[in-house]
């Protein structure tokens, strides 16, 4: 986690210089507070990773003399053959329509998303793939 702290420390760094250089130049009060934020968020977090560091076990990626199996951990189960994904990004896409266009639109697409999502959850427990 140190080479990630490390990133956001000096993002930080940059983000805040950078608001200098843009207060002088622009006096653009809204850039200025956009940018002193994420200077400030990227503190954050780059905080937050290098005294984490400090009290975790050192990862694969922060050692030097680390080997590359050491880094390949199982990320769980996917399912090479399901449609559910498409069913799920299709309905999403319906219910963000619905912000924009109407309410009924919205409402078909959580319907729509609530059976994907359900059918993606229950994929093997019916059918062909039953464990």
């Amino acid at each position: 986690m140190k080479i990630e702290g490390m990133l956001f420390a000096l993002g930080a760094i940059f983000f805040i210089g950078l608001t200098i250089v843009y207060g002088i130049l622009a006096r653009d009060i809204v850039g200025i507070m956009l940018l002193l934020f994420t200077g400030g968020l990227a503190m954050i977090a780059g905080f937050y990773m290098l005294y984490t560091s400090k009290a975790v076990f050192p990862r694969p990626e922060d050692r030097l003399g680390a080997e590359v199996d050491e880094a390949d951990p199982e990320y769980g189960f996917f399912s090479p053959h399901s449609w559910w994904p498409l069913a799920v990004g299709f309905s999403a896409f319906v219910v963000s329509l619905g912000f924009i266009f109407a309410a009924w639109m919205f409402v078909w697409g959580i319907v729509i998303l609530m059976i994907a999502i359900t059918g993606w959850m229950l994929e093997y427990y019916t059918g062909d793939h039953a464990h």
